[in-house]
């Protein structure tokens, strides 16, 4: 009998070491390594089952280079996420919190699809438990096969028999293959089975949709190696106390990664936001309040209104706070200096707590003229009047940077109702006078906050 050996493996990198040690000597991150039992045969196996014989090098000028064809999917915010839809042949990772609503999203595009057999392998809900999903989407398909396994290899043989033209596995860390004898979700199961699963799609054709678990830090579970492994990442954001949900890209080998897609949580699944700006703006008969200004930014080829809300007050127990939602608090914590040290205004003893409405994320530099107005706004407790955006970004002197795609920010900023938009000097490059919004040409923070919290 073939003796089993102890191996540990990095949980981040996936990198294998015959003894633990502290630091990975891979990826660098300390006290990673995890203990798992694996047979003498079995690895070497697994491994080898990964190799395609009659593949063959080939020069570089011999290989064609045709247009990958894609399956469209009934979201369009999906259809935009993915480039256009999903690439055949292709392996799709959604990732996201517990009770987002991963599952609902690929069931609800599932149902959809008339035009090939579907086959969703599920290792964490029962087929009735499906079921009732289904009915309460309001959707039942004939062509959608629901299978609820763990064991890869009986997957596959499922598989063989059915030629599905698409597969889902839900989710990735309760698959496991008989030639590892480590539990499932463990480093070494995940890594085989997306191995095992991209050899598939390569060779069948056929996409593969992973669902997978995050852990405690909003990263995906599991090793690294598994981001690596696939073709395209998705992540899946969203409180699940609130309504809208944020599909964004992290890796996409077909598309543009910059490109966000966005749901509201109903009571019959997933429901599209053609408009963001429902979720991102107060409605129009809100009383105006001091600390909110809209900022108009660009995530990939899409424009958004968003609301950006600042609160300033004298620190009560001696050290000031610095707390932020949806912004980097590094950039934050850079805007108050430039407004300590360039402008004037004193910060350093008042607490400032900033959020983005809707539960958005954003890192466009652009955003910086926004929040600057928002935090004096709140800061001198004068009301920004209606009507007004701002687009630029902020510089250490106190100047405000030219931004990109600046008429594509101007022309939302116009077609949702606004009289007015704030934006760098030189920007528009002489193309002001074909919008009939009033577009404000402004140099410093400085000039901003004479022209808007000044009454000029």
């Amino acid at each position: 009998m073939a003796k089993e050996k102890i191996a540990y493996f990095c949980s981040n990198c996936g990198h294998e070491s015959a003894r633990w040690m502290g630091r990975c000597s891979n990826c660098g991150e300390w006290n990673t390594y995890v203990e798992e039992k694996i047979p003498a045969k079995g690895r070497g196996k697994a491994m080898n089952s990964l190799i395609t014989p009659d593949m063959r090098p080939l020069p570089l000028s011999e290989i064609e280079i045709a247009r990958e064809p894609r399956i469209p999917m009934p979201s369009e915010e999906l259809n935009r996420v993915l480039g256009g839809g999903l690439v055949v042949g292709s392996l799709t990772l959604i990732g996201g919190e517990p009770g987002v609503g991963k599952s609902t999203l690929i069931l609800q595009n599932l149902l959809s699809v008339r035009s090939r057999k579907i086959l969703y392998v599920s290792g964490e809900e029962s087929a009735t438990q499906l079921k009732l999903r289904a009915e309460r989407l309001g959707k039942v398909s004939d062509n959608t096969l629901i299978l609820c396994e763990t064991n890869l290899d009986r997957i596959f043989s499922h598989i063989e028999k059915e030629q599905p033209g698409l597969v889902v596995i839900d989710s990735i860390q309760t698959m496991a293959m008989d030639t590892l004898e480590s539990a499932a979700g463990s480093v070494s199961q995940v890594r085989e089975c997306a191995a095992a699963l991209l050899r598939y799609a390569k060779t069948s054709g056929v996409p593969v949709l992973l669902v997978g678990h995050i852990n405690k830090e909003g990263s995906l579970a599991g090793p690294k190696v598994l981001e690596h492994i696939v073709d395209t990442v998705l992540q899946f954001e969203g409180d699940r106390q609130g309504l809208y949900r944020i599909l964004r890209a992290i890796k996409n080998r077909f598309g543009n990664t910059s490109e966000i897609g966005v749901y509201e949580m109903i009571n019959t699944g997933l429901r599209e936001v053609k408009n963001p700006a429902e979720m991102l703006l107060s409605r129009p008969g809100d009383e105006p309040l001091s600390g909110v200004a809209i900022g108009v930014s660009v995530e990939g080829a899409r424009p958004f209104l968003i609301e950006t809300q600042a609160l300033v007050s004298t620190a009560a127990y001696g050290t000031p706070q610095r707390s932020v939602t949806g912004f980097d608090q590094r950039r934050l914590n850079m805007l108050l200096a430039v407004l300590e040290k360039r402008v004037g205004f004193k910060l350093a003893a008042k607490d400032v707590f900033l959020n983005i409405a809707g539960g958005l994320k954003v890192n466009d530099p652009a955003l910086d003229l926004a929040v600057v107005v928002a935090v004096l706004s709140s800061n001198f407790d004068v009301v920004i009047p209606k009507g007004i955006a701002f687009a630029g970004e902020v510089g250490l002197s106190g100047e405000i940077r030219s931004i990109t795609r600046a008429e594509m920010r101007v022309a939302e900023a116009e077609k949702l109702g606004f009289s007015r938009i704030f934006i760098p000097a030189g920007n528009l490059k002489g193309s002001a006078g074909k919008f009939s919004i009033k577009v404000e040409e402004v140099r410093t923070v400085e000039e901003v906050f004479r022209c808007v919290l000044g009454g000029e």
